[in-house]
């Protein structure tokens, strides 16, 4: 009787471990099931989010490029190769001042503000025009997109005959360089207020579409093909006068200049004999036309010696990255 109750003992011992071993199989099974699913629910989160990211950087290179998409359209007047300038002053004048400037810059502020009356003063007697290249560091450095909208607000600007005194506006009322308020068409329409005549519906709509995105991205290209250093570069008659740390450029200095290549034109007259032998002027001829002085053309965007980054009586001027 007692080996009869072993062996039942033995059958239920046995069954139950096979039972538990089953158990334990299924549990595992189940384990296994669940963490395939767990892997595999994450290979497909792991490519739908890297299918959003690149959604997303896709997105914004998109609405970047689009901002300077579109055919090249260069305001009125422009000049220089391939139109890439912007020119004030006559046309006769003897001399041409190539500045590389960038509205966001505050360096090229500085030089405006230095310099303004000065070369305003310039043009008005016939001696100097301006061409202007309109570049958009900032806007790569410190990101945003004020310096590529206030560019082509002050290309709609010159559509309407009114880029000087638009330009004078930008730069006397440029924001701190890290405040991108330029990228708002809102701040650039309210500036556009300061000057007489120029808040008009076909300036609005040039603002507001962005007319001339493209030919200010194809200055800046011109900019960076021609290796200037940063902005503001500053070109007399295509030789860098603003970068000489040695010999740091004034305003007074670059009025002799001007004076001096056009021969001392619209200065007074001296009285009695000649000046002296001494005088950097060249002297008038006997017609009462000015002497003839060598200088080297500039083109419009062909650039020359390297640009500068300021010189040290105005300040540091911005380089691109």
């Amino acid at each position: 009787m007692s080996e009869k109750n072993d062996g039942a003992n033995r059958d239920v011992t046995k069954r139950s471990a096979r039972e538990r071993l089953q158990a334990e199989r299924e549990q595992q099974r189940k384990k296994d099931k669940r963490r395939r699913a767990l892997l595999v629910g994450g290979a497909v989160v792991g490519v739908l989010g890297l299918a959003a990211v690149v959604g997303v950087i896709a997105a914004n290179t998109g609405k970047g490029d689009k901002s300077a998409k579109g055919p090249v359209a260069a305001p009125s007047g422009a000049t220089g190769k391939d139109a890439l300038a912007i020119q004030t002053g006559k046309d006769s004048a003897k001399s041409t001042l190539t500045v590389w400037e960038d509205f966001r810059c505050p360096a090229c502020k500085a030089f405006e503000d230095n310099y303004r009356d000065t070369l305003h003063d310039l043009e008005n007697r016939g001696l100097l025009k301006i061409e202007f290249h309109l570049v958009t560091l900032i806007d790569g450095n410190m990101r945003g997109t004020g310096s590529l909208n206030a560019a082509n607000a002050a290309a709609c600007a010159q559509d309407a005959g009114k880029f000087p005194a638009y330009h004078d506006v930008l730069f006397v009322n440029q924001p701190v360089e890290t405040d991108d308020a330029y990228a708002k068409n809102a701040k650039l329409l309210e500036l556009a207020g300061k000057v007489d005549g120029l808040d008009t519906p076909a300036f609005r709509s040039c603002v507001e579409d962005g007319t001339h995105n493209s030919w200010v991205a194809k200055s800046h290209e011109a900019f960076r093909a021609g290796k200037f250093k940063g902005t503001p570069t500053v070109l007399l008659d295509g030789k860098d006068i603003f970068g000489d740390q040695a010999n740091p450029l004034t305003p007074q200095k670059l009025k002799e200049k001007v004076e001096a290549n056009a021969g001392a034109a619209g200065a007074p007259k001296p009285s009695g004999s000649a000046s002296a032998s001494g005088s950097a002027a060249p002297s008038a001829s006997a017609s009462g036309k000015p002497g003839s002085v060598a200088k080297t053309g500039v083109s419009g965007a062909s650039g020359g010696s390297p640009g500068s980054s300021g010189a040290k009586t105005v300040t540091k001027g911005t380089t691109e990255d």
